[in-house]
């Protein structure tokens, strides 16, 4: 099996190193990975600038190539290139990722966006966080990615993110595993300002503590983080709010009617 791994860590971050060291133990891995640190980039690509690409090594990895650019980048090169090669992709991994990928984190997410380049070509994909930003416990979440990697590209549906988060926490002290929907991240602050000169004010993004409100949905992965368990979330790449298309339907028939009118 040819397996595809990148992040939106960097290609020397900590997780991804770990994460190949597995995944080799299931088939040939190939690291294509943004050369620094790309979190919260969401599903950008460079479209106005050159992207550079260098072989690097890598342990673990058939071969390892740092891209200058997204994690989206990343993929779309890995693609080309690979199959420049002859060498057809079976599965795509993405992470491990330092930081939870929770609710509406994966708005902003490099890592699944990464995944979700994936799937838009039909390849199955897994992403992979530990919600912490100075990880040490790794053991659960590789555990449970690797044993959705055996099962195969012929046991997972190739338009599906499989999106694993994990406590920071050692393994035996985790409650358990739920298969849940997105919930809503918040945080106590995002951006702050730092300084007003001359009409000039200057902002800088800051990674705070989430806020667990009361009344978060039960079946959410939120939730299930709050209460000590690892989730495993599937995602789309339709956005489709598909309860409102009738709604939204009648409404701007409506609006027809009443210009008409």
């Amino acid at each position: 099996m040819n397996i595809l791994l990148s992040n939106d860590d960097g290609v020397r971050a900590e997780g991804i190193i770990r994460f190949a060291e597995v995944l080799r133990t299931l088939g040939d891995v190939y690291v294509f990975a943004p050369t620094e640190q790309m979190s919260c980039c969401g599903h950008g690509v460079s479209v106005k600038k050159t992207i550079c690409a260098r072989d690097v090594r890598f342990p673990g990895a058939v071969r390892a190539v740092a891209v200058d650019g997204t994690p989206a980048d990343c993929m779309k090169v890995a693609f080309k290139m690979l199959a420049e090669d002859g060498v057809e992709v079976d599965m795509v991994f993405s992470g491990v990722n330092m930081g939870g990928n929770l609710g509406t984190d994966t708005l902003y997410s490099g890592t699944i966006s990464a995944a979700m380049e994936a799937i838009l070509i039909g390849i199955p994909a897994v992403a992979a966080s530990v919600d912490s930003h100075e990880p040490r416990h790794y053991e659960a979440v590789l555990d449970l990615a690797l044993r959705l990697g055996r099962l195969g590209p012929a046991g997972l549906r190739g338009d599906t993110v499989l999106s694993i988060n994990a406590p920071d926490l050692p393994r035996e002290e985790i409650k358990g595993v739920k298969v849940t929907r997105l919930g809503v991240r918040e945080y106590d602050a995002w951006i702050r300002e730092e300084s007003r000169e001359d009409g000039l004010r200057t902002y800088k993004y800051a990674s705070s503590n989430p806020i667990y409100a009361k009344g978060i949905p039960e079946d959410t992965d939120v939730a299930a983080h709050r209460d000590g368990y690892a989730t495993i979330t599937p995602l789309g790449h339709d956005l489709t709010a598909r309860g409102l298309v009738e709604e939204t339907r009648k409404l701007i028939d409506g609006l027809h009617r009443t210009e008409s009118g």
